[in-house]
């Protein structure tokens, strides 16, 4: 939940299949299935999944020393993407959240370890003296992103005055700014010191043919696709056979009534086996007409059924179901014969179905890098003691030079002709009889040492 609030225990939870599920994942006659573990029902070993769902729903995991993580990614793309696959064309795939917010997949490096995208949330300025969080990034809770920013104010990388949540059905954390703070510095601040921006590093390690194997998005795809249209085929080929079947005994129904075969069943024959050969003799002159051989279930079924009058108009509804029949058992061959259109045809439809409402939640975009001390609030106050030579913000009871952020860098020069760029720290010693310390601004001003005849000096 974007909350962190926990789930409600297993014993009060039921789920069902939802429509859509029904249609990619579940067919009983393509499943294979295995005892429950008390013998008494049968469960599936594993679902037909006629879908990419492990890259819609994205996995997390780890086992026996191998790790993996695998990004969701869009309903609408992963069908394109599939269609795209079947025709033999080029396609792409970049992660899509539904916490929404920005991604850079610059470095996505299609899911195989080793890459890694950056996630931000959107922040907008809502006056000058507030900023509002309207979304939170992939995998981070508003109860996680507010406790970092509570973090990197106490730290004095930022300065709010307080942080509010104010998430209901759609996310929304209201920052209030210290005086003074500008709103645009704060934004840039809260995406470099807080959970605003995330970086995450996808790993795709699956089980391949009993095998781990580290694969890319891409790969994962086109086993899918695979996988979709063998099932798609076996669905095909199942329908046929009972088609077949269908037509098979309907004509054995036809030829039954019409030619009276029925009435084998009025003679007086000796034992029931008799009754089933006198029909079975009696079909002979008529096998041309079907396409298998007639076995005893079949008399037997027939058999089973009803002897009626018989009106003209039942043998022409038979001749109509039969010939239903032909023409479905065509379009299941013509499917067979065209596979990847009817994948293709399948993946639309459930685009039409189930892709209303699915559009992409998470904006792509390249990223700007922000400099940490470009963005980083004065925190800490700088001392120098220019006749030891020392610099430092513990040298509280010396001279104070001015406030600084931790992470800038100092530029000093000494008496004696020593430069130095240091870190801000607790206490550096940089040479006796300082002459000057600043904010060192890499890209902004040149700094040299001139001699004179009253000696050095910097300029």
């Amino acid at each position: 939940m974007r909350t962190g609030d926990d789930a409600a225990a297993s014993r009060y939870i039921e789920a069902r299949l939802s429509k859509f599920a029904l249609e990619v994942a579940f067919n009983s006659k393509t499943t294979e299935w295995q005892l429950s573990y008390d013998g008494r029902k049968n469960e599936p070993v594993t679902l037909p999944m006629k879908f990419p769902l492990l890259l819609a729903q994205g996995a997390d995991g780890i086992a026996v020393g191998l790790s993996t993580k695998i990004l969701p990614h869009n309903f609408c793309e992963l069908i394109d993407a599939s269609i795209k696959c079947l025709r033999g064309k080029r396609f792409e795939l970049f992660p899509d959240f539904q916490t929404g917010g920005m991604i850079d997949v610059a470095d996505y490096n299609n899911g195989k370890r080793g890459g890694k995208v950056k996630v931000r949330a959107h922040i907008e300025e809502a006056d000058k003296k507030t900023v509002s969080i309207k979304s939170v990034p992939y995998g981070v809770t508003t109860t996680q992103l507010m406790e970092s920013i509570v973090k990197a104010n106490d730290q004095g990388k930022i300065k709010i005055r307080k942080v509010t949540d104010n998430t209901a059905a759609e996310v929304e954390i209201q920052v209030d700014l210290a005086p003074g703070i500008s709103p645009d510095m704060t934004i840039d601040a809260l995406y470099k010191f807080t959970d605003c921006e995330v970086s995450i590093s996808p790993n795709a390690c699956v089980i391949v043919d009993q095998k781990p194997q580290f694969l890319t998005v891409l790969d994962l795809l086109r086993l899918s696709v695979d996988r979709t249209k063998d099932l798609l085929e076996q669905e095909l080929k199942i329908k046929l056979n009972e088609l077949q079947e269908k037509w098979h005994y309907t004509s054995l129904e036809k030829i039954f009534f019409e030619e009276k075969i029925y009435k084998e069943l009025e003679k007086k024959y000796e034992t029931w086996d008799k009754v089933l050969h006198g029909i079975d003799i009696a079909f002979v002159p008529f096998r041309k007409q079907l396409r298998r051989d007639i076995t005893k279930e079949d008399i037997i079924k027939l058999t089973e059924k009803p002897v009626r009058r018989i009106y003209k108009l039942d043998i022409d509804e038979l001749n109509d179901q039969i010939k239903g029949l032909e023409e479905d058992i065509k379009k299941v061959k013509f499917d067979l014969a065209n596979l990847v259109d009817y994948a293709v045809a399948y993946y639309e439809n459930l685009l039409k179905k189930h892709g209303k409402g699915r559009e992409r939640k998470t904006e792509i975009k390249q990223f700007e890098v922000i400099e940490a001390k470009f963005v980083a609030i004065a925190n800490t106050k700088l001392y120098m003691n220019r006749a030891e030579g020392f610099i430092g913000t513990g040298l509280k009871k010396d001279e104070l030079l001015f406030e600084c952020s931790d992470l800038d860098d100092i530029i000093v020069f000494a008496k004696r002709g020593i430069m130095k760029v240091v870190k801000v720290s607790d206490k550096t010693f940089i040479g006796k009889d300082i002459l000057h310390a600043a904010v060192f601004q890499k890209n902004d001003e040149a700094y040299h040492l001139q001699y004179d005849i009253c000696g050095w000096r910097n300029g």
